[in-house]
């Protein structure tokens, strides 16, 4: 699976951004799409996923301020990003995952920053 992301750039505090990611195919059986993020300093961490039956997980940090969609006849992942703080500032990384398998996407910067 190839995964190509868009929607990354610079934002002011309380801003929003919306990042989407395309796969190439459709995922095999229950699958998950979602995102990562790695800022500096700091390991990777999971920022929110979501099955192909809608089912949708989400770091606790993000939580209220973050909306992950999902269109499965387009392959495609969307992440509402609102009231952006400067500690979401990161690379984010778009993922597949069927089972073990894992398809990562090349990262989009989100910078925050007044």
């Amino acid at each position: 699976v190839q995964l190509q992301a868009s929607g990354g750039g610079v934002v002011q505090p309380g801003g929003s951004l919306r990042l989407s990611c395309v796969a190439s195919r459709s995922g095999i059986g229950i699958n998950y799409m979602g995102w990562h993020r790695e800022a500096p300093g700091k390991q990777r961490e999971l920022v929110a996923r979501i099955s192909s039956r809608g089912f949708t997980d989400y770091v606790d940090s993000i939580k209220g301020r973050f909306t992950i969609s999902r269109d499965n006849q387009k392959h495609t992942v969307h992440l509402q990003m609102s009231n952006l703080q400067v500690e979401d500032t990161a690379v984010y990384v778009c993922f597949s995952q069927e089972g073990d398998q894992y398809y990562w996407g090349r990262g989009t910067q989100v910078t925050v920053s007044s």
